[in-house]
């Protein structure tokens, strides 16, 4: 069986737009992609609302992906996969980024896996590399405006060129979220049902391409 860890903020946790609350785990990308790549994958679920890359939240600074990646990574060893969505909550106001010191952000993210992993476990996971999807253009009838401006759109759309670029210098496998899921309408943030599922899919393919070279 290969481990997959799926390490992100809200969107890899489930959270619904609609309500605020958490989505079903059949309806959250990692339960659909636990269901479609079947018994021989154990899917991890790791998403935290609000986490960051590398930056500390004044008023939650436990959220900072970086603090929690090594313990994760320890807990849940050996892992064959990582699944790593960062970045749309560096885009906050308060963090003051461009889209490429974000992009950096998720590539010092990567540098740990690869480091600690090998450390470890002993051998280095594949990571997939997700470049959030855009902000939403709704973003000022959203709960969130405020804590993200309208300028946080035209930096979300820059996230595929660095993260790209990033996955290239780190040895990942690079998936731009944005070509085919959307934020929803309700908050310009969050994804819908049925992203959820598309999501789950494009990801699953991927998996399923990477037989070959982890047998």
């Amino acid at each position: 069986m290969k481990s997959i860890l799926c390490y992100g903020d809200s969107n890899t946790f489930g959270y619904n737009p609609s309500d605020g609350m958490r989505y079903p785990v059949n309806v959250r990308w990692t339960g659909v992609l636990q269901e479609l790549l079947g018994n021989d994958y154990r899917v991890i679920e790791e998403g935290c609302n609000g986490r960051t890359t590398i930056y500390d939240d004044m008023l939650e600074p436990w959220k900072n992906g970086l603090s929690y990646l090594r313990p994760c990574l320890n807990t849940h060893k050996p892992l064959d996969i990582v699944i790593l969505m960062l970045g749309s909550n560096d885009l906050k106001d308060c963090f003051h980024l461009s889209a490429e010191e974000i992009a950096q952000g998720a590539g010092t993210l990567v540098d740990v896996i690869n480091e600690f992993t090998k450390e470890k476990q002993g051998f280095i996971p594949k990571v997939i590399l997700v470049a959030p999807p855009e902000i939403g253009e709704k973003l000022e009838t959203s709960p969130f405006y405020g804590n993200f401006s309208m300028d946080s759109i035209a930096r979300s759309k820059e996230f595929p060129k660095y993260y790209a670029a990033v996955a290239k210098e780190k040895g990942c496998i690079f998936l731009n979220a944005a070509e085919f899921i959307k934020a929803s309408d309700e908050d310009s943030l969050h994804l819908t049902a049925e992203a959820h599922g598309v999501l789950a899919e494009k990801l699953c393919d991927i998996i399923k391409s990477l037989n070959y070279y982890m047998a």
